[in-house]
């Protein structure tokens, strides 16, 4: 078995961020159908409606997705371990020009001997050949100390998959949730992003899925950060069920800076460079503004009132004379009986 299409759609302008690109929510949200139409081709359906393993996805951004672009997904089985382990793959390709746009490969942790011998052969028989990014393997926090609340709420009926449990999509709506806290934090609030039409853009995504909500249970993500470099920052979102403690799922966020696209449009191409210091003051450089031309003349002084002669040549009218108005003659009309006499 090669690669095999399993959705195919658009981007529709609503479903995009702040920077302009596809939010990385929908792409989970395409990444389901995806899934769950792999799951059935290949009979492992019963495992994911029960959700009762852990999963991983593991994502890289080569390109981003726009508003009006055009892509399918393809998937297929990549490899399958004797300890339950199934290794899934799934890439997100540009439908005008065939170039993938992002890579997802994504781990199952069935339990030992949940497969037949028969399905494992099936599933070996429709292996294909992985030729993505390498995952590069990030170090985890040894404890959550220093994390900071970022969301917080109660699972909503428009947040459940199809399966009756929080879905996919809408953990990670939750986790950008988070990022946005997170990015305010440290200086990048909206005020900032309206400014200066920068923000950060992922390119990188570890997402664990580890326990799963059912309607109207409260949840709780925290976040820390794993990385802060001059140009990139990398957010470690914990979300937990706060009535238990136990984790729900943990999200590892690479970002770099980027800038919106209508202000590269403006600007023209530029080189990438690190974003300004957060939490910048509104100076006296900020409003300060030079003409684009230079002045016909310059003088000394200007007087309090200045007298303009009119040329010969130019009406009084036109030089601002204001002439008498003629008086206005009304046409005398012919007098009426009166009603109360007639």
């Amino acid at each position: 078995m090669s690669w095999t299409e399993t959705y195919r759609g658009t981007v529709p302008p609503w479903e995009c961020d702040v920077t302009e690109h596809f939010t990385i929510a929908y792409y989970f949200d395409r990444l389901v159908e995806a899934e769950r139409n792999l799951a059935e081709a290949l009979g492992l359906r019963e495992f994911l409606r029960a959700g009762s393993f852990v999963r991983r996805y593991d994502l890289r951004f080569a390109r981003e997705l726009r508003a009006g672009s055009s892509f399918h997904i393809d998937s297929a089985p990549i490899t399958i371990g004797m300890d339950g382990g199934l290794r899934l793959g799934h890439r997100f390709v540009n439908s005008a020009n065939g170039e993938t746009v992002t890579w997802i490969e994504e781990n199952w942790e069935l339990p030992p001997g949940s497969l037949a011998l028969e399905r494992r052969d099936f599933i070996a028989d429709r292996f294909a050949v992985w030729e993505g990014p390498a995952v590069e393997q990030r170090p985890e926090p040894k404890s959550f100390e220093g994390f900071v609340p970022t969301a917080r709420g109660r699972v909503k009926p428009t947040d459940l998959g199809a399966d009756g449990r929080f879905g996919l999509a809408a953990i990670v709506h939750r986790f950008t949730d988070a990022c946005i806290q997170a990015g305010a934090q440290v200086g990048m609030d909206a005020e900032y992003l309206a400014t200066n039409r920068r923000g950060l853009s992922t390119f990188e995504l570890g997402l664990r899925i580890s326990g799963s909500l059912t309607l109207d249970v409260p949840y709780l993500v925290e976040t820390g950060i794993g990385h802060f470099g001059n140009s990139s920052v990398r957010f470690i979102h914990r979300m937990t069920d706060p009535g238990s403690g136990g984790e729900v799922a943990r999200l590892s966020q690479s970002r770099s800076t980027s800038t919106s696209t209508r202000a590269a449009r403006r600007r023209g191409p530029t080189t990438s460079a690190p974003a300004p210091p957060p939490r910048r003051s509104r100076s006296a450089e900020a409003y300060n503004s030079s003409p684009t031309t230079a002045p016909d003349m310059q003088v000394a002084s200007v007087p309090d009132r200045i007298e303009r002669s009119p040329s010969s040549t130019i009406s009084g009218r036109r030089s601002g004379t204001m002439a008498p108005m003629p008086p206005i003659r009304m046409p005398r009309l012919p007098k009426l009986a009166k009603p109360h006499s007639a």
